[in-house]
């Protein structure tokens, strides 16, 4: 393979659990160094990276919503949890010398910049690593939406799942030892199988724009460099098996 990173702008999408490390909540520092030094180790190669993280190690708004809380309310309280991530993040960045800039769908000027499309674009030509945070800015969408939606605003490559599993199985690995691992995929299969890679309009908004979806294990050292190099263990979503 190539030592050379298949893409030259990408998104990563961070769930907020990834964020816990061996915690039952919150956030582990030592999880979000390592992360950091992930995504140090993919701007070395020259490549443009913007992150999306979820909420759900703090707060989130389905299950909000499942406890008898008003839906759309839920899912405010998890765009902010989002934010709180996303500067925990900017922070480990920073700290390994990455310049960062954490973007907002919901304006909170006191922390972050508001989210402006062209702006954002700017930050990373210039080499910057963008954190979108708070989602797409409104309720009933997850941060999968907000992932594939960014990435199709970023004119990205491809966007990266980072998962607690290598790829994409049939069933979940960690609780079925039957379950199979796909190498590749189709949008279509995803959506007709069902396979909870994401949800089906992150899935859709993808296929419409033609960004390629990778699914690799947040927990292997190096793997998103391995991945932005064609190496390594991973799952591929694109329109061609």
């Amino acid at each position: 393979m190539s030592a050379k990173p298949l893409y030259r702008r990408v998104l990563l999408k961070l769930s907020g659990e990834g964020l816990m490390g061996e915690r039952e909540y919150g956030l582990d520092p030592v999880m979000l160094t390592s992360i950091a030094q992930e995504i140090g180790t993919v701007h070395a190669m020259g490549v443009q990276v913007c992150v999306v993280i979820g909420g759900g190690n703090i707060f989130r708004g389905i299950s909000g919503a499942a406890a008898g809380m008003e839906r759309a309310s839920a899912d405010y309280m998890g765009m902010l949890a989002t934010v709180i991530n996303s500067l925990a993040l900017q922070n480990a960045l920073e700290k390994i010398g990455l310049h960062t800039r954490v973007v907002s769908a919901i304006p909170m000027t006191t922390v972050c910049e508001p989210y402006i499309r062209r702006r954002a674009v700017r930050h990373m030509e210039k080499g910057r690593v963008v954190i979108f945070a708070a989602g797409t800015g409104n309720p009933f969408f997850t941060t999968d939406t907000a992932a594939a939606l960014r990435a199709a605003e970023m004119g990205a490559d491809a966007m990266l799942k980072a998962t607690q599993v290598d790829g994409v199985y049939t069933a979940d690995p960690r609780k079925d030892p039957n379950a199979k691992r796909y190498d590749r995929l189709t949008y279509l299969e995803v959506l007709s199988q069902d396979l909870q890679v994401m949800d089906a309009s992150a899935i859709s908004l993808s296929r419409e724009n033609g960004i390629p979806i990778l699914v690799f294990d947040l927990h292997t050292p190096g793997a998103f460099a391995q991945v932005m190099r064609g190496e390594g263990t991973f799952t591929i979503i694109t329109d061609e098996v």
